[in-house]
């Protein structure tokens, strides 16, 4: 098995690297599982607070009806899973949600729209304001609506979005047999449209979708190749909807879970690492291993975009029993 040297480490250095390969990436993944967590904790600890958490919420805000063909999604239009189109929401409905997360905790709200891409007019005009709204409460402001071009990252950036998400979802050869509807450079260009934009870019994927341990570790190392690394990564277990191509495979390890943030956390320890779909599957003790070995952001709130997630009151205990922090707002300025 390839050894991964200690003097490359964050770990040991505190240094950020850019030329992890996939297989130092693997070694990693198949130490023992409490020295991975081990290695993974002390990279944690260089660059964030032991005992913080950030409290996220995930809004849909055009729901269903997406022309892509992603296997794991139930917004596929190509899909027959029980969600239907629906209309997109007004402004003051989405601030009035963006309220009640503030007031619950959630320091920062995202906004999705089951779209291919951005297009220019009416809609893209009123996902702009809703931004706008949500920088006036004081919260960060991430949003995912497909794919987008330099100039509309620009016009994000200039109404004050602060993260744009745009997942890799899994590795190169993987992807082939999810997506057919989008390229996986066509993804890497996004990201690249939003850096240059100066808008901190948020990426990650999916494990449980039939890939390899290689892919895993090979999505985590097209993200850590990138430079800067993502701000904001996150990882997601498979949620198996009803109506998708996908719903028959088996339920993801929680020990995979934990595995995977503890990678990330090694490859990319700068990176706010975000614990986010598929932990109504993985319980509460796994949860715990995962914000232990590096993850240091849930979703917050009982549902993502149109997934379950666990309720609020049951992440509050979780977060209380561990005696974590949920992070408090960043200054304004």
């Amino acid at each position: 098995m390839p050894q991964v040297a200690a003097h490359h480490t964050p770990e040991t250095t505190g240094a950020l690297r850019h030329d992890w390969t996939v297989e130092e990436a693997v070694a990693l993944h198949e130490l023992p599982l409490f020295e991975l967590i081990d290695r993974a904790r002390a990279a944690h600890r260089l660059y964030h607070g032991a005992h913080e958490v950030q409290l996220c919420t995930l809004l849909s805000v055009k729901t269903g009806g997406c022309p892509e063909d992603c296997a794991y999604c139930p917004q596929s239009s190509r899909h027959d899973s029980d969600v239907e189109p629906a209309r997109m929401l007004d402004v003051d409905e989405v601030l009035a949600a963006a309220r009640r997360a503030r007031d619950a905790g959630s320091t920062r709200f995202c906004m999705g729209a089951a779209w291919r891409e951005v297009k220019e007019g009416p809609a893209f005009d009123r996902v702009l304001d809703m931004v706008r709204g949500v920088k006036a409460l004081g919260l960060e402001a991430c949003c995912t609506l497909g794919m987008l071009t330099e100039n509309q990252a620009a016009r994000l950036k200039e109404a004050g979005l602060d993260a744009y998400n745009h997942n890799l979802d899994t590795s190169r050869r993987a992807y082939r047999s999810i997506i057919s509807t989008r390229t996986y450079d066509e993804r890497l260009t996004t990201l690249d449209n939003v850096r240059r934009a100066g808008i901190t870019v948020c990426s990650g994927g999916i494990i449980g979708m039939g890939e390899t341990i290689a892919d895993r570790c090979a999505m985590l190392v097209e993200l850590a190749r990138l430079d800067p690394h993502p701000e904001s990564v996150p990882v997601n277990a498979l949620v198996r909807a009803a109506g998708t191509p996908l719903e028959s495979l088996p339920p993801v390890d929680p020990l995979a879970l934990v595995r995977m943030i503890a990678v990330a956390r090694i490859l990319m320890p700068k990176a706010m690492v975000r614990l986010s779909a598929g932990r109504t599957e993985i319980g509460r003790e796994a949860q715990l291993l995962c914000l232990y070995a590096g993850a240091n952001s849930i979703f917050y709130g009982d549902r993502l975009l149109t997934t379950p997630n666990p309720g609020p009151d049951t992440d509050r205990a979780l977060i209380d029993d561990a005696g974590l922090t949920p992070m408090a707002p960043a200054p304004a300025g």
